[in-house]
């Protein structure tokens, strides 16, 4: 089966790190509801400049698609960080798995 991974790669500024990794732990539990959800990751840069990764993977588009429409998102996003938490770039990429090891 072919996998449908979305990456959301977030420039978060030093000030506003813990606060938004907290609320990706309060969430924690409510994105593996959907249909079609397979996992989640989310990547912490190691430096100061690099990007926050948001990995969702799903067993399809449509079920990515799905959940953009799904309640749960709409109350995962909102309530967001002031823009200031946030610098430039960083933006939503979406691919299909074509190898996969381990």
């Amino acid at each position: 089966m072919m996998q449908y991974v979305v990456a959301n790669r977030v420039p978060v500024k030093a000030e506003y790190r813990a606060e938004f990794e907290e609320r990706f732990r309060k969430r924690a539990g409510e994105v593996e509801k959907q249909a079609g959800f397979v996992r989640m990751e989310i990547l912490r840069p190691v430096d100061e400049k690099g990007m926050y990764v948001v990995l969702t993977h799903w067993e399809n588009k449509a079920a990515f698609e799905a959940w953009l429409r799904s309640d749960d998102f709409k109350a995962a996003h909102q309530n967001p960080l002031p823009k200031e938490a946030f610098g430039e770039g960083g933006g939503l990429e979406q691919h299909e798995v074509i190898i996969a090891a381990g």
